[in-house]
């Protein structure tokens, strides 16, 4: 393996680990579509505080997983960002959403209402999810682009990459892409109704009903988690091969096998997830079960991003002409350029420290609705 191969694959483990960080901390927009799941409004109140004490660490996350794509891979923001931008709005209007009814949810003067910003905070917390999943889905599944990198010296149009005319809402119409972005909405709530129980006391009747959300909604993810894996591991992809994509069947799966140490790290977070969701369903004391699956969720999405990227994989296949599909082989930055990104890559474990840090802060003990009578501000 060359120096360059060497930091294409650093940076796209880097980027996994961002990636599935970021899957975890979606369990605030788990929490936040589970705001009128029949519950009184002091509880509504104590669960949007609670939420409102990370969303912040989630966008911090989601930042810094853009911006370690645009360093290390340019060819895939331009594509997929630069083209397939109609899901990518829907994204980022969604935490847009999202931050401005955490801001202006209380505020005094607030015209619209609290009611109207908790539906905006479950509209990210439905689309948030369902839309990360669906690009997410586009690793392995594709979408319609082009890429023609001698455009680059047309003075008049210089646009290397050229999407089809949906721009990305073609992604969203894609069966398979939906079945991964349900399945990270269902997680999402997984996490949420677990973290709910870690993190707000003195309600027993919310944590009874979080137990029992736990249990169904981990079983609906378990479902829909099943049948991606059973579609990823018997789809076909292409493969990097002497300057050329070439067809692979089953590519998915033969990289499982070829990587075989993927398949314990997979069953290990497989386990953790159910174990986690068992121990907070099936117990009336256990507040760890976030936890649990929380590392189990990491530890999986490790996994399909290591499937998707590694090998000479595809990351990004097209489906309109397969040779414009991007692999890290294809679409990395310079050899000079990650040389320099990787020592700034240096602050990313300060990014995660001060996620765990904030975090722990906030956790030295469990929200009550005490705590908001306290509070100068609430959310």
């Amino acid at each position: 393996m060359t120096e360059l191969e060497l930091l294409q694959a650093y940076w796209w483990l880097l980027i996994a680990v961002l990636g599935a960080a970021l899957v975890f901390m979606l369990f605030v927009q788990g929490g936040q579509s589970m705001l009128y799941c029949n519950v009184s409004e002091p509880t509504r109140q104590l669960m949007v505080n609670s939420l409102g004490r990370k969303w912040e660490l989630t966008f911090t996350t989601l930042v810094v997983f853009g911006g370690a794509f645009f360093a290390s891979f340019p060819l895939f923001y331009s594509t997929s960002f630069g083209g397939a931008y109609w899901l990518w709005m829907l994204i980022l209007l969604s935490f847009v959403l999202q931050a401005v009814s955490y801001e202006f949810r209380r505020k005094r003067g607030n015209l619209y209402g609290t009611r109207t910003y908790d539906a905006f905070l479950m509209f990210n917390g439905l689309f948030g999810c369902v839309l990360l999943g669906v690009a997410v889905g586009t690793f392995f599944f594709g979408g319609e682009f082009t890429v023609t990198k001698t455009n680059i010296l047309n003075a008049g149009a210089p646009v290397i990459s050229q999407w089809a005319p949906s721009h990305g809402l073609e992604a969203i119409a894609c069966w398979k892409n939906l079945l991964l972005g349900v399945a990270v909405f269902f997680l999402a709530r997984t996490l949420a109704a677990m973290y709910f129980i870690n993190n707000i006391s003195g309600d027993e009747a919310l944590t009874k009903k979080m137990r029992r959300s736990t249990l169904v909604n981990g079983i609906i993810f378990a479902v829909l988690f099943v049948a991606f894996l059973g579609v990823l591991l018997t789809s076909d992809g292409l493969r990097y091969e002497n300057g050329t994509f070439v067809g692979v069947e089953y590519i998915y799966f033969n990289n499982l096998l070829e990587m075989w140490w993927l398949i314990i790290v997979l069953l290990i977070g497989v386990v953790a997830v159910l174990y986690g969701i068992g121990l907070t369903a099936f117990s009336s004391t256990s507040r760890a079960g976030i936890w649990w699956s929380g590392i189990g969720t990491v530890l999986a999405v490790i996994v399909l991003f290591c499937l998707a990227g590694y090998n000479s994989t595809a990351y990004l296949p097209s489906i309109t002409d397969p040779q414009s599909s991007l692999c890290l082989a294809n679409s990395s930055s310079s050899l000079f350029t990650l040389k320099v990104m990787s020592i700034v890559s240096i602050s990313v474990p300060f990014v995660l420290a001060y996620i765990a840090y904030v975090w722990y802060k906030m956790n030295q003990r469990p929200i009550s609705g005490s705590d908001l009578e306290k509070e100068s501000h609430s959310y």
